[in-house]
């Protein structure tokens, strides 16, 4: 949003990144036959669609609102993204980022604008989660070599 004198129409702004500690997993996942690792942390990510209203574009109040719509229509057609269409690298199969609206109030957007010292303007907020940060943390483990197993029986003859 800083620099509207480029030629562009649709502006996206990361504005906030918060870990999501609700969601728990195990302590060490396993990545190969004799290796565990950390397993991926779960971020949402929090994002400002927004028109650059510049006077180069030309746009019109009209205009400006047919785009915020057309957007907010698209991306409800669209509220789903498998990590692997995005980073076709990754191994795993991760959950899809679900894209929802943001719920904060008219103060809070507000707030975006103003940290970016610009005065507020029609724009939507999504949320974008789960996207999950692996770890790059790899232990390998021990292989088992020698096991011993042993059967007690209690409770029998009185005891």
């Amino acid at each position: 949003p800083l620099s509207q004198d480029v030629d562009y129409i649709v502006g996206l702004y990361l504005y906030d990144i918060r870990e999501d500690i609700e969601v728990t997993g195990p302590r060490y996942v396993q990545t190969g036959r004799m290796q565990i690792s950390k397993p991926p942390r779960p971020y949402a990510l929090y994002y400002m669609v927004f028109i650059n209203g510049s006077g180069q574009m030309g746009l019109k109040d009209p205009d400006m609102q047919k785009i915020i719509g057309k957007i907010a229509q698209i991306v409800n057609d669209n509220s789903s993204v498998l990590p692997n269409e995005l980073q076709y690298w990754l191994d795993t199969q991760e959950p899809p980022i679900i894209l929802s609206h943001a719920k904060i109030s008219l103060e809070e957007k507000v707030r975006v604008w103003s940290a970016i010292n610009k005065p507020y303007q029609s724009s939507l907020f999504y949320k974008a989660a789960h996207v999950f940060l692996s770890s790059e943390v790899v232990i390998d483990t021990p292989r088992v070599v020698d096991a011993s197993f042993g059967v007690h029986i209690t409770g029998e003859g009185g005891e």
